[in-house]
């Protein structure tokens, strides 16, 4: 199957370039290749599957890759990864998914990540999740996010799910410190009879704290899409959460928001939009040439970018 690994890897490394710091590949639940740096180590999880990232405090501009490949059909991988990110630190973490089936068994990986940011700690998270294969078997994804802010931490989440994933619920829970910030941008699409879930739940606990959950997505055929956002404001904070979708097809997009403001200076948003793609803008750019796929793609790619 190391044609189809280094497929799944040559994917993911065209979403966000090849590795050149710290890394661990997985593949097929266990280890395909590891690398420490003097400032981020990764060590094997004692009593079950996974990793332990440390970076160190301080550290700058240094990269961590962990990308996970599912190669095959009738795979059930799951995997827990700690991160724990020293005060001060800068660094941007890559975790991309691929899972590809080639028959009738159903193919998953559950991936299952803690963020415990120390004071003044910034990380960027870019997490990217793709499936292929010619297979009739489901491939799942269902990453679950657990993030701790201290003082004057911050996260910025960047994750993308574009092609081939049938089934995906992705949960996300936050606690945030006096003058922590949580930036969430998620970017989904299905089509088929594809299912997707996402279920952010934000806790607001410090003094200045903020958070912004943001997420575009598109459902066509007859996928079904369900947005849940729960930000409860604690203290003197913002919250502020947004669901724009576009159905196509028969489609479905529910989005769920909820707000509770258990102070008196919480200020707490929620926006949500949800329809079709309007005509005078495919007519538009027919006019120049497209045609109506080709326009509906233009516009797809302009909403998700």
């Amino acid at each position: 199957m190391k044609n189809i690994t280094q497929q799944l890897l040559g994917l993911v490394s065209d979403l966000f370039g090849a590795p050149d710091g710290a890394y661990n590949i997985r593949e097929d639940g266990a280890c395909a290749g590891r690398q420490s740096t003097d400032q981020i180590e990764i060590t094997p999880k004692m009593g079950k599957p996974g990793i332990d990232i440390l970076i160190k405090p301080g550290t700058q501009g240094e990269n961590v890759y962990i990308p996970a490949c599912v190669t095959h059909s009738d795979v059930d991988d799951l995997v827990y990864n700690d991160f724990y990110v020293g005060e001060n630190a800068d660094v941007t973490i890559i975790a991309g998914c691929g899972v590809h089936t080639e028959g009738e068994e159903s193919s998953q990986h559950n991936g299952i990540h803690r963020f415990f940011l120390q004071k003044g700690a910034h990380v960027r998270y870019v997490e990217k999740h793709i499936g292929i294969g010619e297979g009739t078997g489901k491939r799942i994804i269902n990453p679950q996010t657990y993030i701790e802010i201290a003082e004057g931490g911050s996260l910025e989440m960047d994750t993308v799910q574009m092609k081939g994933v049938d089934s995906t619920r992705r949960v996300t829970r936050g606690k945030l410190a006096a003058g922590s910030r949580l930036l969430i941008k998620e970017k989904i699409m299905t089509h088929g009879d594809q299912t997707a879930e996402t279920d952010f739940e934000v806790e607001l606990d410090g003094d200045g704290s903020g958070v912004d959950l943001i997420s575009r997505s598109v459902a066509k055929g007859r996928s079904h899409q369900v947005f849940r956002s729960k930000i409860y404001g604690n203290c003197a904070c913002t919250g502020h959460s947004e669901c724009d979708a576009i159905i196509m097809d028969h489609g479905v997009v529910s989005a769920i928001p909820e707000l509770t403001a258990n102070h008196v200076d919480a200020a707490l948003i929620h926006e949500a939009a949800i329809g079709k793609i309007a005509g005078e803008q495919i007519t538009k750019l027919m006019t120049l040439g497209l045609t109506e796929e080709e326009a509906e793609a233009k516009i797809i790619e302009g909403f998700l970018k």
